[in-house]
């Protein structure tokens, strides 16, 4: 690696820590961190990991075994980072947002156990198991970022959220950055780039997300769109409402009771009058059949003399 080459690494490098404590005193000074604790405490956690790092330079072991906790500390707190987006965008449709966290709640419990059998079937003798499960749950959040940025790029206008709040603006950063990583990982698997231009990428890109983050922490995030395309989003609710609470049995009873009645009265105006002369029949006396002769007839009750 030559002077200028590394010269320019640590400064890549160094720009991080600078980056991050910007976001973590803007989020502090908004109240931002309330909002999306686990994304102030993945910006806290590569705050120290860098500090770890940077002070472990000189000893190979603690360089090592520090990166890859970090690594494994930074996948988790990715994965509840997705979750606190996903919560904020569907936080007028609680019927959606629970569907989601029990899907989230899934795709953790499916990505450890594709982790797990890839980490036990491996091969490799380059990268021990524990190594591999972390690459591969790595490999699954990146993955799932990707999708929930392409998810708010195109269905964020359905759900009312404006490309200026702070959960899309965390949204682009991670998705951007997984992009850029996932690309990185298939270039060097098909030997189309090797360190340290991949390294010297991989930060150039993450220091584009923290800018990214930076601006929308500092920005004021606007209210929530109210839109007309908001009514497609409502019948989802609604539709999910009524799988997740339906009906009594009994209470259809009533409802064909009621559609009874609306057809008769369509084709028989007459039958509420019909029945309001048989009432008044049956309480003088008089025959309970409207149409006999009798019925202007009254019945009469003769004593008999013994």
């Amino acid at each position: 690696m030559s002077e200028k080459i590394r010269l320019l690494y640590y400064a890549l490098w160094y720009a991080h820590p600078l980056f991050e404590l910007g976001i973590g005193t803007l989020m502090l000074r908004r109240g931002l961190h309330r909002k999306f604790p686990f994304f102030f405490g993945y910006i806290a956690t590569q705050l120290v990991s860098f500090a770890v790092l940077f002070g472990a330079r000189g000893h190979y072991a603690t360089f090592f075994y520090a990166s890859w906790i970090e690594a494994a500390i930074s996948v988790a707190l990715g994965f509840g980072v997705i979750h606190e987006v996903f919560v904020d965008v569907f936080r007028s449709f609680h019927t959606l947002r629970d569907l989601g966290t029990v899907l989230f709640k899934w795709a953790g419990l499916v990505m450890l156990l594709v982790a797990g059998v890839v980490s036990v079937s491996t091969n490799s003798t380059d990268v021990v198991p524990w190594m591999q499960a972390i690459i591969t749950t790595q490999r699954c959040v990146r993955i799932i970022q990707v999708g929930m940025v392409l998810f708010l790029l195109f269905f964020a206008h359905y759900m009312g959220v404006s490309r200026r709040q702070q959960s899309f603006g965390i949204a682009l950063g991670l998705g951007s950055f997984a992009m850029v990583e996932l690309i990185l990982v298939a270039s060097f698997v098909g030997n189309h780039l090797a360190n340290p231009w991949m390294s010297m990428v991989n930060m150039a890109a993450y220091n584009i997300s923290l800018m990214v983050w930076v601006g929308y922490c500092a920005a004021k995030s606007p209210a929530r769109e109210a839109s007309s395309s908001l009514f497609q989003s409502q019948r989802w609710e609604q539709s999910l409402s009524d799988i997740q609470h339906p009906l009594p049995a009994d209470s259809l009873i009533p409802m064909f009771e009621g559609m009874v009645d609306r057809a008769l009265s369509r084709t028989q105006p007459d039958v509420p009058l019909v029945r309001e002369k048989r009432a008044a029949a049956a309480a003088a006396g008089w025959s309970a059949d409207p149409s006999s002769p009798s019925l202007a007839i009254p019945k009469v009750v003769l004593n008999s003399k013994k």
